[in-house]
């Protein structure tokens, strides 16, 4: 086998990884390159390989910035299957037109031409292929069994057996304190090679058992201040999660009834997705399936409201405060999070809350680094709004739990593979890991093959 890094090579997004054994060519994930913009000038060059000689594409879960390019895949003559989780074939044609939609006004401003269209898409959806956890398919010489990551619904870490060795790829893995969903699964088996993500590679989440507090407080002070509580929230899983926390803290009376509204299309339609899923044990927890068997709507609640049209969220400025607004983009880099900042940040009763990875560049690192102004569809808008971060939403593993998912593999590993990470938080977790056990531990380059 040999592997080649064409993706979340010291970076964090754009994971795309090539793996070669006996003339078979396999893909792991092919996601869109994001930062500053939401798709960034590497996604509109050719594929560094032919599409048309890539047999198989097995995705790890269905954010952007791991499926973002497959219909660029198709369009370019792969003709192969792609294989993923239920869910994350379920969630991945809602992701990829909305991302069309936003591609495509970014190749305009480009002056170049779209890198697929919705037609594209069709075609994807057509090759996509359905597998379960641990039941394991064969790809040429490959054997391959997913494993749940605990990311987001229907996440997986990939294990890949060929030529007598086993290579694991992580994909994202997920932060141990998640609310609804399963836990990351361990891999306990005998395992050659691991590829890692460490988007939080050299940080602890500090407040994991206080997030809900946090949150709490912060609607508090929202409350006090006859303010807006601005969420930007990615539409998978985050904007599940706040329904979710919310829910709970208004059932259990600890934020009195006031408007809430989830104003993304896109949250929406995946969170009917999280509904369809949320009584099987192979992807939610037992506390929250006993939850939902006894009535309890989970990802709905008095005040709840759903922003679908561009009337229902223009109207939602017309609601006097206090209010909450979950809006998407997550890291504000598009979508009706930007009409929302553009009007509240001004303001210092406001307070706009991120509970996510801010990559560099993007507008919410920005706004968390609290610079003074920033830049909005073409206006300067002076940060006025109280701005907070609650780290512990993270759906990513810190370097503690990332260490101890790859602590099971130390006696068999020759080498780990850290990707998926700005460049300080890998080498913080590579030096971490050399440190606890000595194994060896590689930060590709993008474009580099190592034979396994």
């Amino acid at each position: 086998m040999k592997i080649t890094f064409y993706g979340g090579a010291r970076t964090v997004t754009g994971a795309n990884y090539l793996l070669e054994s006996g003339g078979t060519k396999l893909l792991i994930d092919c996601g869109l390159h994001q930062g500053s913009n939401y798709s960034e000038d590497l996604n509109f060059e050719p594929f560094p390989y032919s599409p048309k000689e890539i047999n198989a594409v097995c995705v790890t879960h269905a954010h952007i910035d791991h499926i973002g390019r497959i219909p660029q895949l198709v369009k370019r003559g792969f003709l192969g299957s792609i294989y993923s989780t239920p869910p994350t074939m379920d969630m991945a044609e809602a992701l990829l037109i909305d991302a069309e939609h936003i591609l495509s006004e970014e190749a305009e401003k480009r002056e170049l031409p779209p890198i697929y269209v919705i037609g594209d898409i069709v075609k994807t959806m057509g090759l996509w292929k359905k597998q379960l956890y641990h039941q394991k398919f064969i790809i040429g010489p490959f054997e391959v069994e997913f494993y749940d990551a605990g990311h987001v619904l229907g996440s997986s870490s990939i294990v890949i057996r060929a030529d007598g060795k086993t290579i694991v790829f992580s994909g994202d893995l997920g932060n141990t304190h998640k609310p609804f969903l399963k836990p990351t699964e361990p891999i306990q088996e005998l395992v050659d090679y691991a590829l890692i993500e460490s988007t939080y590679g050299g940080r602890i989440h500090e407040k994991i058992k206080e997030r809900k507090n946090e949150l709490e407080r912060v609607i508090h002070e929202t409350i006090r201040k006859n303010g807006v509580l601005l969420i930007p929230a990615f539409a998978l899983e985050r904007t599940q999660e706040m329904i979710f926390e919310l829910n709970e803290l208004v059932e259990n009376k600890k934020i009195p009834n006031m408007p809430v509204f989830v104003d993304s299309p896109l949250a929406i339609k995946l969170t009917a997705v999280y509904e369809k899923y949320c009584r099987d044990p192979l992807y939610f927890n037992n506390e929250t399936i006993d939850h939902v068997n006894n009535g309890d709507e989970i990802f709905d609640f008095p005040g709840l409201r759903f922003s679908l049209t561009q009337e229902e969220s223009k109207s939602i400025s017309r609601v006097p405060a206090p209010k909450v607004i979950i809006a998407g983009a997550g890291m504000s880099q598009g979508g009706r999070v930007l009409y929302h900042e553009k009007q509240y940040l001004g303001d210092e009763r406001n307070t706009i809350l991120f509970v996510g990875f801010q990559a560099k560049g993007s507008l919410g690192r920005l706004l968390v680094e609290k610079n003074p102004s920033v830049m909005i569809q073409g206006e300067r808008i002076h940060v006025r709004a109280h701005i907070e971060l609650i780290d512990g939403y993270s759906a990513h593993a810190d370097q503690a739990q990332l260490v101890r998912w790859i602590s099971l593999m130390k006696n068999s590993i020759k080498k780990t593979f850290i990707v998926q990470g700005e460049e300080n938080e890998s080498e913080a977790l590579s030096k971490k890991i050399k440190d606890e056990f000595g194994c060896d531990t590689h930060i590709p380059s993008f474009g580099e093959t190592v034979v396994l």
